[in-house]
């Protein structure tokens, strides 16, 4: 019995049952610009009921299109999407789980012709361009309206998106920050706009809690590092900040081959939430692959992390954590490694993604769905 993985804890004054979330996965189904799609909303109704205690919707945009990845990344930057907003929420709170929603703004790896950054540093190809402080502060001031209508929308917690690095992350990354001005140069000041962002987020929301996803280390030779981050981990802590769900890497790290090789390892970034959680004093999240219930039981046990987020194994199968608890362990299906990824090309090009995994009844389901 996986006696640790099903206690409960208190986030942010929300008691979750167990220690189960969904972490934040774009598989791109909302419709084109961003609107709450049925496709979107079967997705979330399927994860909802899963078990886990809390499911955390997918990164939604500040500012489309300028923040925004892609074309189906959810909106949170205008009234018009709150009806379907709310109708996801009920989905989800139906099910019994909480109702999360991560805000973010892609800066540099937006899927618009002109993206904006901290500084004019490549990316792939393309070069953003630096930010004003005006515009700096009304990005600040986006973040904090987004999180109004998720409030309004009834969602009972928000994440900001300070991973992957995204926009968050760049001010903070010594490599995609090179300010001169107030926001850059020593890491206090690169810190300064996350930290803006979370204390306007913090204060327009009130009692709900303000969670943040959290880039401990980009792996990259010069890019952010667990020295540095750690540092703003404890800020956010003594701010305030619900919990810190640690990640790992960025999309220029992704596809080096020792990351690839280490991603394949299971709970390959609980040692960056163990490092994160010895600096801070709330809640701790980790993921990367934790497909093994005895993997889960032991990151908890072994006091690595207070949460795991669960991404595409639950997503692969919704009944992992009532299998886990009901012993049913050799029913679990799992995540296939020799798929090569067929999910995250289709994301690529632009399509709904479906797991090679599912049976045939489901796939059929969700291609319905998409036409």
């Amino acid at each position: 019995m996986h006696t640790s993985l099903f206690s409960a804890i208190d986030v942010g004054g929300k008691t979750l049952e167990n220690r189960i979330t969904m972490a934040p996965l774009y598989l791109g189904y909302a419709a084109e610009g961003g609107w709450i799609s049925p496709m979107l909303l079967e997705h979330y109704r399927l994860m909802a009921r899963s078990g886990a205690a809390l499911i955390t919707v997918e990164n939604a945009t500040v500012d489309h299109p300028v923040g925004s990845g892609s074309n189906r990344t959810i909106r949170l930057d205008t009234d018009e999407n709150l009806s379907g907003l709310k109708e996801l929420v009920r989905e989800i709170q139906k099910q019994g789980a909480l109702a999360c929603v991560q805000i973010n703004h892609a800066g540099r790896f937006a899927g618009t012709a002109e993206p904006v950054a901290p500084s004019a540093v490549d990316t792939f190809g393309r070069t953003p361009r630096a930010l004003t402080i005006d515009e700096i502060k009304d990005i600040c001031d986006k973040f904090r309206d987004a999180a109004k209508r998720a409030r309004t929308a009834g969602f009972d917690m928000v994440e900001l998106h300070g991973g992957t690095g995204y926009l968050l992350s760049q001010f903070v990354s010594p490599r995609t920050n090179q300010r001169t001005d107030a926001y850059g140069g020593s890491l206090e000041n690169r810190m300064k706009f996350p930290l803006e962002v979370f204390s306007a987020v913090k204060s327009e929301v009130g009692a709900l809690p303000v969670g943040y996803r959290f880039l401990a280390d980009e792996f990259l030779d010069d890019g952010l590092k667990p020295g540095e981050s750690t540092t703003l981990a404890q800020k956010l802590s003594e701010a305030g900040a619900a919990y810190l769900s640690v990640m790992g890497g960025t999309y220029e790290s992704f596809t080096k081959p020792e990351i690839i090789q280490r991603s394949k390892t299971k709970g390959y970034m609980a040692d960056l939430s163990e490092a994160v959680k010895k600096h801070v004093s709330v809640p701790v999240i980790t993921a990367g692959r934790i497909s093994s219930p005895q993997t889960a039981e032991n990151i908890i046990a072994g006091g690595k992390a207070d949460l795991l987020g669960l991404a595409r194994v639950l997503w692969a199968d919704p009944e992992w954590p009532k299998k886990v608890r009901e012993s049913r362990e050799d029913e679990i299906i799992h995540c296939d490694p020799a798929c090569e990824d067929i999910c995250m090309q289709l994301v690529m090009k632009g399509k709904p993604a479906y797991c090679t995994q599912w049976p045939p009844e489901k796939t059929r389901k969700f291609k319905d769905l998409f036409q």
